[in-house]
């Protein structure tokens, strides 16, 4: 029994290739779309690829823009073969193609979500992959002068500036590394050595963030040194007062707003892969209503259209048995009932069953 069958006339065959048509020209548009985002996506990660470790964060826009650009490909050969379906004349040359058109494009629409449900697991690969960069990016701040780091610095401090952060995890980052360059520090000062002497690895450590951490909206000039020394600075308790400087890490700050940024995406491919799914079913109650047709050879007539022959279970049943007998030679193929033609052969020696043989003779 045929799944979700309805009867077409020729007016109603006509009317869904011709709507067919109109969306599947929508349809290139979202593949357009889902191009753009991925490459916005991929964009925005480049922008920032200093302060993120190498790891499989490109995975996400890689995905949408291969997707984007098969639906451009897909859609408009769907358009094509939706237009000439409203002729009976003209869908006999696409009657072959019809079927394979239907499978792949079931295929890319499980892309389309799996690229959908990509955007929103991909969060713990983003905040590894910030947390080790980020890391790198920080220990690495005081090397203005080694090429390849000296670039750093800059990237670091626009980076707090524009994401109003500090630190990785937060503020406290900067006191467990030297981010002043040895170029800087008055080696004849006592203070400087008692510090480079009071650690163990020789750093000169403090408890201290860079300029890019202040907070200009505080009122306060910003207090940058010292930060744990209450005696420092006049009226001040760093354990009670909110501090003058940004609080937040910079790994959440980059991480929420990717977060933002994928779950916009996520959504909208989620809306793409609901309409092409919506118009790969359209197209294939037009492909049976149309087969049926030429097989009904009354061209004017009504005719079914379903999205499976069968039942779900013989559907399944059938495809089982397909892939069970692929690669299998010289099997009898349980699908098409056709019968080994050696069965059932009859003796060729017509009942004789006492035949006298004459010996060969040997040479004496």
């Amino acid at each position: 029994m045929a799944v979700l069958k309805v009867k077409f006339t020729k007016t109603k065959r006509d009317k869904l290739a011709q709507i067919l048509w109109i969306l599947n020209w929508v349809s290139v548009v979202s593949g357009i779309i889902l191009f753009s985002l991925g490459l916005f996506l991929k964009i925005e990660i480049k922008k920032r690829n200093e302060v993120m470790a190498k790891g499989d964060v490109n995975s996400v826009p890689n995905m949408l823009i291969s997707v984007g650009v098969i639906a451009c490909i897909i859609n408009f050969l769907g358009g094509k073969i939706c237009y000439d379906c409203s002729d009976a004349n003209k869908f006999s040359r696409w009657k072959l193609v019809m079927l394979p058109y239907i499978i792949c494009t079931l295929c890319f629409t499980f892309c389309i979500l799996v690229g959908a449900l990509m955007c929103y697991t991909m969060r713990n690969e983003l905040e590894e992959s910030l947390y080790l960069g980020l890391r790198d990016a920080i220990k690495f701040y005081k090397d203005t002068d080694i090429p390849g780091r000296c670039f750093l610095k800059k990237t670091v401090d626009m980076l707090q500036i524009g994401f109003q952060c500090c630190g990785n995890n937060g503020f406290r980052d900067w006191f467990e590394i030297q981010w002043v360059s040895a170029r800087y520090l008055n080696m004849a000062s006592k203070e400087v050595l008692d510090r480079l002497k009071s650690n163990v690895d020789g750093k000169f450590l403090v408890d201290g963030v860079p300029f890019s951490c202040c907070n200009p909206s505080s009122p306060r000039p910003c207090i940058q040194y010292q930060l744990t020394n209450n005696s420092a600075h006049y009226n001040y308790d760093f354990l009670t007062e909110e501090l003058n400087i940004w609080v937040k890490g910079c790994r959440e700050a980059l991480l929420d707003y990717y977060t933002a940024i994928m779950r916009s995406i996520g959504i909208a491919a989620l809306f793409i892969w609901l309409f092409e799914l919506s118009v790969l079913i359209g197209v294939r109650y037009l492909q049976t209503a149309m087969k049926n047709v030429l097989l009904l050879g009354d061209l004017e007539g009504e005719s079914d259209g379903w999205l499976l022959e069968n039942s779900f279970v013989e559907t399944a049943k059938y495809n089982i048995n397909i892939i069970k007998n692929l690669g299998k030679a010289n099997q009898i193929s349980t699908v098409s009932g056709m019968n080994d033609p050696n069965i059932d052969v009859q003796n060729t020696n017509c009942g004789k069953t006492n035949v006298t043989t004459k010996p060969i003779p040997t040479a004496s």
